[in-house]
C-alpha cells in the first residue's frame, strides 16, 4: 500500500521575518494553515499512512495542530529534519516508515486544486515500478526544476538561469520503493544539498519515469510573500465565489 510524506522542514528564509518564529507550513493561507493543503491531497488520494517531516523546534506545534483532527482511518506519524539537506533526504529520514511500500512525496508549501484528482492520476498512483512527476506551465520557470527537450532528448535541470522551457516540476512526486536506495547514490550540488532533480533524472535515464502534464489545475508555490498573498486570494475566490472548498481536513 502506498504511503505518503509531507516535507515540512526548511527555514523559509524568503518569508522572513514571519518564519523566524513560526514554520512556513503553519502560516495561514486564507482560512487554514498551509500544511492542511498538501496533507489533504494525500488523504484525497486515499493514502492512509502519512509521515510529516519538520524541524525539531516545530515538532510539538505540528503535533498539537494535527493529532486532534478527526482524520478517518488515517495514521499520522512525525519525524524531524535537523538540517535542510535537500528534498531527497525525506527518503532517508522516512526509510523505516516507508518499509517495502511505494511512496508519494508532497512539499509542505505547495497547494493544488485538481478536479477529479483520483481519476486523472489513478494510473500513476497504482504504478509501483516507475516514478511519476507532475509538470505545469509557469510564468517564472527559472524558480523551479524545469523539464525540456534538447534534440528530442528529455532533460531536467534545477532552477536554470536561461530556461529552455516553461514546464515546471510541481511539488508532488510518486516513487517506487527503490527510491530509498537511489537517494544514497546522490551527491550534494553546489548548494551543498542533494537535489530532487538529480533523483528524478535517475529514473529518467533508466526509462522509469512518467511525465504527466497537468491541465486545468491550480498549482501554487507559496515560497515568497507575494506568492503567499496570491495563494490566499485564490483560495478565497475558490471557496467564496465558486463554492469549492480545498484543504479540508475536518
Amino acid at each position: 500500500m502506498r504511503k505518503g510524506i509531507v516535507l515540512a522542514g526548511g527555514k523559509g528564509k524568503r518569508l522572513h521575518p514571519i518564519t523566524k518564529v513560526i514554520s512556513k507550513q503553519l502560516v495561514p493561507v486564507y482560512d487554514k494553515p498551509l500544511i492542511f493543503y498538501p496533507l489533504s491531497i494525500l488523504i484525497e488520494l486515499g493514502i492512509k499512512d502519512i509521515l510529516i517531516i519538520c524541524l525539531p523546534e516545530d515538532l510539538n506545534i505540528f503535533k498539537k495542530l494535527i493529532l486532534p483532527l478527526k482524520l478517518k482511518s488515517v495514521k499520522i506519524s512525525f519525524e524531524v529534519q535537523v538540517k535542510p539537506n535537500g528534498l531527497p533526504e525525506a527518503f532517508k529520514i522516512g526509510k523505516k516508515f516507508i518499509g517495502n511500500s511505494p511512496v508519494t512525496l508532497i512539499l509542505g508549501d505547495n497547494i493544488f486544486y485538481i478536479k477529479n484528482l483520483k481519476k486523472i492520476i489513478r494510473k500513476y498512483f497504482n504504478d509501483h515500478i516507475n516514478a511519476s512527476i507532475f509538470v505545469k506551465k509557469v510564468k517564472n520557470p527559472n524558480d523551479f526544476g524545469i523539464i525540456y527537450k534538447d534534440k528530442n532528448i528529455t532533460k531536467i535541470i534545477e532552477k536554470p538561469k536561461n530556461p529552455k522551457s516553461d514546464k515546471a516540476i510541481t511539488g508532488l512526486y510518486f516513487f517506487p520503493n527503490n527510491v530509498c536506495k537511489k537517494v544514497l547514490e546522490l551527491k550534494p550540488s553546489k548548494r551543498g544539498e542533494t537535489e530532487i532533480t538529480d533523483l528524478i533524472n535517475k529514473y529518467l535515464y533508466s526509462n522509469n519515469l512518467n511525465i504527466v502534464v497537468l491541465k486545468n489545475t491550480m498549482w501554487l508555490d507559496t515560497g515568497t510573500a507575494e506568492r503567499l498573498l496570491t495563494a490566499s486570494n485564490k483560495v478565497r475566490s475558490l471557496q467564496k465565489d465558486k463554492g469549492i472548498y480545498i484543504g479540508k481536513l475536518t
